[in-house]
């Protein structure tokens, strides 16, 4: 496969969200064959089994959208030790109708970025622990717990600290050879 599109979904609907910078910021750092289609999901309904049979557009939407990329990118903030709700609504939705999810066998990176001084670690390890049931095969190593600093996106919105760029590259590297070998 010469072109891969990665549906990425950032657990945050604030306009000026650190997180939704650094999905951006990371796309500067892919290579040309990726591309970094941001997924919608602040329109959802809260979910409900009782509409699995009459679906909202926005949600058929959605799962389009998730089962035409060729990998995933999950970007969350952390909200009181775990991801957000507004992400898990989506995760739920795509994954119904029991045995119609679109998450299954797409390769997954999970990263964030929070002011706190451990980044979104724990929120990571929850997502982490629902991808694993939904058969999502994530990117286990290396880790990426980015702690907001004023240096850390410089005025046209990348990286903006050095030694950060130069991980944040490395990471995205493993996840471009993870998406790679689960394409292949």
């Amino acid at each position: 496969m010469s072109q891969f599109k990665i549906a990425v979904v950032i657990g945050s609907l604030r306009k000026d969200s650190f997180n939704r910078k650094l999905a951006l910021a990371l796309a500067h750092l892919a290579p040309p064959e990726f591309t970094f289609e941001h997924v919608e999901i602040g329109d959802l309904p809260l979910y409900n089994q009782d509409d699995d049979g009459n679906q909202a557009a926005s949600v058929k939407r959605l799962k389009t959208e998730i089962s035409a990329a060729q990998g995933l990118l999950f970007i969350t903030p952390e909200y009181n030790r775990s991801f957000p709700g507004v992400l898990k609504n989506a995760i739920d939705h795509a994954s119904r109708p029991y045995g119609q999810s679109v998450w299954g066998g797409k390769p997954a990176g999970v990263i964030g970025v929070s002011v706190g001084a451990i980044g979104t670690a724990l929120a990571q390890q929850h997502l982490r622990n629902v991808l694993a049931y939904l058969d999502v095969p994530t990117l286990g190593q290396p880790e990426a717990f980015i702690q907001n600093k004023d240096d850390l996106f410089d005025d046209k919105g990348h990286i903006g600290n050095e030694s950060t760029k130069q991980f944040l590259q490395a990471w995205l590297d493993k996840y471009v050879a993870w998406v790679k070998t689960h394409n292949a």
